[in-house]
Order: C-alpha cells, then structure tokens, then sequence
C-alpha cells in the first residue's frame, strides 16, 4: 500500500480523495494554487504545497509543478481526481518516468478512449454495441454526404478529441452537411487544437446510460451497475440516478457483462465508466471515461462499495476487493449537481457564502468543500456539492430529496437549488419518463 498520495485536484473530489486516503491510513499531500489557500482539503491534508497562481495552466494543470511537489514531499502516487490532469496520458507517462503511481490507467489505454474515433474501433473489436457511423475521421463534403446517406438522417458530426457538446454539430438533410461539417471542424480546432471530426447517427430520443467498471490491469474486470445521467443542459449532466428507471433487470445484466467483459479483455486497470445511449432496448456507444466520474456517489450508494478505497487497492497492486458475484444493488440513488450559478441564465455566480447548512437524516450524503465563510472563486467549475440521496426504491428516494432540498441552505451566491426544487416536483421527472433532450425543453419553456 502507498505511504503518502498527492491530491492533484481541489474542491469536494479533492476531499472525497482525502477522506479515503485517511480511512486507509495512508498520508495526504494537497496541492493548490493561490487562490485555493483556505481551501477545506488544505486545511485537512497532512502537508500542502502551493504550485502556482489561480489560473489553471499555471497551477493544476502545471505538470511540473505537481512532479516537482511529489518530490519535496515523498508521494509515492498521485490521484487526479476528475478533470484536470484525470485524462492526460502525458501525466500518467511522466509519473511513471519518476516511479511516482498515477492512480488510474496506464497512459495507453487514456490515449486509445481519448481519441474518440479510436475508442468507437476499440469498443466494436472489444463486443460493445456502437453507434451506426464513419470508421474514421471525415474531411471531404462529399464522403461525409456518402455516409449520412448510407446510415440515414439526421446525423451528428462529433469532434474526435475532447467533449462538454463542443465540436458537435447535428445535419438533419444532406442540405445542412457543409455547413454542419465546417463548424464542427472549426470549433473542434479551436477548442482541442484538433479538427478531426466524424459522423454518426443521430438518435431522436434517446437515454444516457452509462456503465461503472474496474479492472485490474490482469485480466479481471466487474461492473457495479449502470447510472441515468438524461439530464442534461448543453451535454453537461445536472441530476443523476442509479439505477436507471428505464432499465430492466435483463437489461441491466446484459449491458453490465458485456462492459465487465470488455474491460477484463482490455487489461484495463482501475475504474473506468462506459457511456451509452439507449433507445428502444438498444444500447449506443459514446464514449468511456478514465476516471472516476463526478457521479460516482450514487453508485456507491446502491453498491455500499467504496469506489475510491478501490481505485487505491487496485493502484497498490492489491487487484480487486470484489467479484462480481459480491456485488450486489440496494435502492435507489440520486445526485443533483448545486452549482453556483443563477438558476435561470446559468450565468457563474462566485463570491462568498455567507451562510451554508447542509440537510441531514437516514439516506442523505453531502459531498462539498465548501464552508459558511468561504470566497468562491472565479477562476474554476462553479460546483458547490453535490446532494446524494438514497432510498430502499426510487418513490421513497424522491420523497427523501425533496426534503432534504428544503433544508439545503447556501446564502450570498446565487444556486441551482431553486432549478432542482421544480424538477423534483415535475410529474415527467417523478415518473422517470424523461431523455437526454426534456431538461433543455423544460428550461426554454420558463423563459
């Protein structure tokens, strides 16, 4: 096992990390930039290093400097969190040249998912359903109309690197490929310095399912059950639920084996999600993140697993702690995402919070680093925390986050409270009868 792990990120991933850390009994180093001073995992971690001024580049993006802060302190392995550094196989290589362990995947296999067109030729050759599409990168106008043709309208040109819905650009006639094409080309090169793009079809109403997976690095892999992240708002998820209420128990076993099976022939190490669309009983491929995911929470709310303790056991050479006949589901779980932000424009809204109480009771889990007192800054994500809620079904699961909305408090910034209070009381939401479009109809209705 580790003797000291260095945090490389900030806010409440960077205290969930700690907190494992601790139960482990391993050391804690936090990193921060100047503007993260009197940050709540600085003032817990064993040992602090300040790695540069506020803006990202300079401080936890700053590769350097984080290798350098590994060598003053000792760490013998790093977790990045989410974000960040989390998918940079550059870091993990680098890590790797100073025998320092990057507690995720090995540098290859975030190079293969990074790319998103080869992730779509790993998950074909690997049995993972995929989405009707290119099998590469698409630069001529007339190729791309070939393909539309073949597979049907509408279609959905998608930027190979990156993600957040830049670089995506949707054709619903072969009238609107041009300039489909083109804009999606421009922003994918302007956003990840990459303009490959390529096609797929484009699914009308369809779910975002997505797969939770660990893998050993040796040959063994598990799933632990899917997540509902359909609710979305400019392809950045807001509410999250596991399971999905759209899900049956075949599907649910079918999809899950054929990931955990994909994941133990891959050699992957570590957690990893795989992310789906699903429409009518078929699931879609989109992508797989290697990391832990934001959402991770209500995973380990059904499981009672700590995904965490996991990724550092596997990391330390420990394998994994469960087969998958261990694993077994419990409830149901819900994540909303409280940003600081105006509840109606979305517009970021940092300052200081003048007062902060969290709801408590049987069932309900507050991730923050934030505390009454504390100056949001402006430079980084606008998440407040996150409100876990689990219940012994999804009715008593709901009942429990409406309540535990009601006593959530955040005074001097504005919030997305206020949007979560609505969407908890709307009969689509409260029959689970929603898809990865209903949030962004539901908000421009309110305008």
């Amino acid at each position: 096992m580790f003797q000291k792990i260095l945090i490389a990120n900030r806010g409440e991933i960077a205290l969930r990390i700690l907190r494992a850390a601790k139960e482990l009994g391993i050391q804690t180093v936090a990193v921060h930039s100047t503007a993260d001073a009197d940050a709540m995992h600085v003032r817990l971690a064993d040992e602090s290093v300040c790695i540069g001024p506020p803006p990202s580049r300079d401080s936890y993006l700053n590769i350097h400097q984080i290798v350098a802060a590994c060598e003053i302190t000792g760490a013998d392995a790093v977790h990045p969190g989410y974000g960040f550094l989390a998918e940079n196989a550059k870091f993990a290589d680098i890590l790797a040249a100073h025998n320092i362990t990057f507690i995720g995947p090995s540098g290859d296999h975030i190079r293969i998912m990074g790319d998103k067109i080869e992730a779509k030729r790993t998950a074909k050759r690997l049995g993972i359903p995929v989405v009707p599409g290119s099998d590469g990168g698409v630069t001529d106008e007339k190729e791309a109309k070939r393909i539309a043709a073949e597979i049907g309208y509408p279609v959905i040109i998608k930027a190979s690197s990156g993600g957040g819905g830049r670089g995506m650009k949707v054709a619903l006639t072969e009238a609107d490929i041009d300039v489909a094409l083109a804009t999606a080309r421009s922003e994918a090169a302007a956003a990840f310095g990459d303009d490959a793009v390529y096609i797929e079809k484009y699914l009308q109403k369809p779910r975002h399912i997505e797969v939770q997976v660990f893998g050993d690095g040796a040959g063994k892999g598990v799933h632990l059950g899917e997540r509902d992240c359909s609710l979305q708002r400019r392809h950045q998820k807001v509410w999250e639920e596991a399971n999905s209420p759209a899900l049956n128990a075949e599907e649910r076993t079918r999809i899950g084996n054929i990931c955990a099976k994909a994941i133990a022939d891959l050699g992957y190490s570590g957690a990893g999600t795989i992310e789906f669309l699903y429409e009518n009983g078929e699931f879609y491929f989109i992508e797989m993140n290697t990391r832990l995911q934001v959402e991770h929470t209500i995973t380990e709310a059904i499981t009672g697993i700590d995904l965490v303790h996991e990724q550092i056991r596997v990391a330390s050479g420990g394998g994994l702690s469960v087969t998958q006949d261990d694993i077994r589901f419990h409830g149901h779980a819900i994540e909303c995402r409280i940003n600081a932000e105006d509840p109606r424009t979305f517009a970021p809204s940092p300052g200081t919070i003048t007062h902060f109480h969290t709801p408590g009771g049987l069932g309900i889990r507050v991730d923050s680093g934030v505390y009454s007192g504390y100056k949001i800054p402006p430079y980084y994500d606008s998440l407040i925390g996150k409100l876990i809620v689990h219940g012994r079904n999804r009715v008593e699961c709901m009942m429990r986050l409406r309540r535990a909305l009601d006593e959530f408090v955040v005074d001097g910034v504005k919030t997305t409270l206020p949007l979560f209070r609505d969407l908890v009381g709307n009969p689509d939401v409260a029959n689970g009868d929603y898809d990865i479009h209903w949030l962004e109809k539901y908000l421009a209705k309110g305008e």
